[in-house]
């Protein structure tokens, strides 16, 4: 679904789990934000593909956090794509997805999915792709979970912060949660924002009243 020019959340159905990767792209290169689960390279490049961008652009791919469903296929993307692609991440969740460390929630794994980062990201950083993406760092899903807004189409992209039903915010995911205080902290960063869309991994899009929806969701915390 397009969210704006140049902005594409893809739609990718795990045994019936939906989940939302967002793609940016502009003339010079192409960004995936999250990867999906564990083998859905080729769902991912029929994703892109159907939007007309090709594997070949990619360039960047920027990891909001540590969880299996969102660096899932980033061992395929490196093994593919090679040297030309570079991974971004919080130093925060970094060991996890480089493998150092068991991955927080999905320890229990016999062979986690793992991949270099290549560079680390902190709060306030700007990066100057596809028309500038600010890092926010929101802590509490996992140490380092980051979301991202993207100043041109005033489009938070919000990881797993928080998830919405049929288009309305639901606020906290409590049960996949490990530090809910923390959590209701990083809500309140988003409220100096100007949103027009939010893009939850779980549930989609949100585009009505957004900031209205979040200072709800802050409200009493």
């Amino acid at each position: 679904m397009e969210i704006s020019q140049g902005v594409e959340m893809l739609q990718l159905d795990f045994h019936g789990n939906m989940i939302h990767p967002i793609l940016l792209w502009d003339r010079e290169m192409a960004v995936l934000i999250d990867t999906g689960f564990p083998g859905q390279i080729e769902d991912l490049r029929a994703a892109m593909e159907k939007v007309g961008v090709s594997f070949d652009q990619l360039k960047a791919v920027i990891l909001t956090h540590q969880d299996v469903d969102h660096i899932g296929s980033l061992p395929e993307i490196l093994q593919e794509c090679g040297s030309h692609i570079k991974v971004y991440a919080h130093e925060l969740d970094k060991p996890y997805i480089q493998g150092e460390i068991p991955l927080l929630k999905d320890g229990h794994l016999v062979n986690p999915p793992k991949g270099k980062v290549d560079d680390t990201l902190i709060d306030g950083q700007e990066l100057p792709f596809c028309g500038r993406i600010r890092v926010i760092h929101t802590p509490g899903h996992t140490p380092g979970h980051i979301s991202l807004y993207l100043r041109q189409s005033k489009t938070l992209i919000a990881g797993d912060s928080m998830y919405s039903v049929n288009g309305i915010l639901a606020g906290i995911h409590v049960p996949t949660t490990p530090d809910i205080k923390v959590a209701h902290l990083s809500l309140k960063k988003y409220l100096d924002l100007d949103i027009a869309s939010v893009v939850c991994y779980h549930g989609g899009l949100s585009n009505v009243h957004v900031n209205d929806q979040i200072l709800g969701l802050t409200q009493g915390l």
